[in-house]
C-alpha cells in the first residue's frame, strides 16, 4: 500500500472508569495510528479493552488522558456540535446487533442518517442505489427490521452506514449474528468498500477476519501487543 495520511491517531491514551471498589484502566497508555484507506483488525480477549478502544474510535467517548485525533483534528478541541457532526459524517458504524429503528422500514432506517445531516428527505436517489448495492430489493426496503432475516438487516446496516460518504467504517463484530455463510458474504462486501478506498476498522473475535486484514492490532490489558 501507498503512504497515506493518517485517519486516526491515539497517543498515549489512558481511559480509567473510577468505580467504589477501586479505579478500573480500561486503556492504558495506548498509542496507535490507522492510515487512510487500510483494513485493520483488532482483537484481543474478553475484557482486554477492545470495547472501549472501540468507543474512542467512534467518539462515543473521550479519553481521561492523552490525544486523539481523527482526520488531523483533536477531539478534546472539538465541540458537542462538532463531534456530532463528525460521527455523522467522517465515521461508518456497523454494529453486531445491527441497531437498526425497529419503527421505520429499511429505506427509511438508511435514509435517517441523510436526513439528520441534510435535514431533508433523500430526493436523489441514494438511498435506493445504496439498497441495492447491498442486495435489497423494494419490495424488501419497505419491510420492518423485525421482517428481514439477520443477513438481510446487516446488509441494510451498511447500507446505513455508508449513506453520508464517511472515510471510516467502524465494525464491531459486523458476522458475530450472522451464520457462517452469510457472515461470508458479509465479509467480502466490506472488503470491497475498502477496495474501493474506505478505511476499514473491524474489531472481531474471529481470526478468520483477522487473517484477511492489512494488519492486525492485538490488545491486552489495554495496551498495544501486537500491530
Amino acid at each position: 500500500m501507498t503512504e497515506a495520511e493518517e485517519v486516526v491517531r491515539l497517543t498515549d491514551v489512558s481511559k480509567i472508569y473510577p468505580l467504589p471498589s477501586g479505579d478500573v484502566i480500561a486503556l492504558d497508555h495506548l498509542s496507535l495510528s490507522i492510515r487512510a484507506g487500510e483494513f485493520v483488525a483488532i482483537i484481543g480477549p474478553s475484557g482486554s479493552g477492545k470495547s472501549t478502544l472501540l468507543n474512542q474510535l467512534g467518539c462515543l467517548d473521550v479519553p481521561t488522558s492523552g490525544e486523539l485525533e481523527i482526520g488531523g483534528r483533536r477531539v478534546k478541541d472539538m465541540s458537542d456540535y462538532e463531534l456530532t457532526d463528525l460521527r455523522l459524517v467522517t465515521i461508518g458504524f456497523i454494529f453486531q446487533k445491527f441497531n437498526l429503528l425497529p419503527l421505520l422500514s429499511a429505506y427509511e432506517n438508511v435514509e435517517y442518517p441523510y436526513t439528520l445531516k441534510y435535514r431533508r428527505k433523500d430526493t436523489s436517489g441514494r438511498v435506493t442505489k445504496l439498497l441495492a448495492m447491498v442486495g435489497i430489493n423494494e419490495d424488501r426496503a419497505r419491510h420492518k427490521p423485525t421482517e428481514l432475516s439477520g443477513g438481510q438487516q446487516q446488509r441494510v446496516a451498511i447500507a446505513r452506514a455508508l449513506v453520508n460518504n464517511p472515510k471510516i467504517l467502524l465494525c464491531d463484530e459486523p458476522t458475530g449474528n450472522l451464520d457462517s455463510k452469510t457472515g461470508v458474504l458479509v465479509l467480502k462486501m466490506l472488503r470491497k468498500l475498502n477496495e474501493k478506498g474506505k478505511t476499514l476498522i473491524i474489531v472481531t473475535h474471529d481470526p478468520s477476519i483477522a487473517a484477511q486484514a492489512d494488519r492486525t492490532i492485538t490488545i491486552r490489558d489495554g495496551r498495544v501487543v501486537d500491530s
